[in-house]
């Protein structure tokens, strides 16, 4: 069975990688991406375990600094991890992260 909503289920919307949600993940989260993108970075979060995750740390972090308390330690050094390794992605694939990329350490 399809757990996936109609909307993701639509046909020639492409899908989007890693690198792709990392270019536009702060933007989703403060509402300012258009419907289409909204619609694919959900579908994609929703997918991978990782980039998932890393929306969590961004929320995270947004909500301390929206606190003005000192943001997590843990939540900061993952945070920290996942740059490098979108960096080290990027490097030796040319930009495209697999979906199904594990998780960084400490995550």
């Amino acid at each position: 069975m399809n757990k996936r909503p109609w909307w993701a289920r639509r046909s020639g919307e492409r899908r989007m990688n890693c690198m792709q949600v990392a270019r536009v993940l702060q933007k989703y989260l403060d509402g300012e991406t258009d419907e289409i993108t909204a619609r694919r970075v959900a579908v994609h979060l929703e997918d991978c375990r990782r980039c998932g995750l890393e929306a969590s740390v961004y929320q995270e972090i947004r909500g301390a600094l929206a606190r003005r308390a000192e943001p997590d330690a843990d939540a900061l050094a993952r945070l920290t991890a996942f740059g490098r390794s979108l960096v080290h992605d990027g490097q030796v694939q040319a930009g495209d992260a697999p979906d199904s990329a594990s998780p960084p350490a400490g995550a």
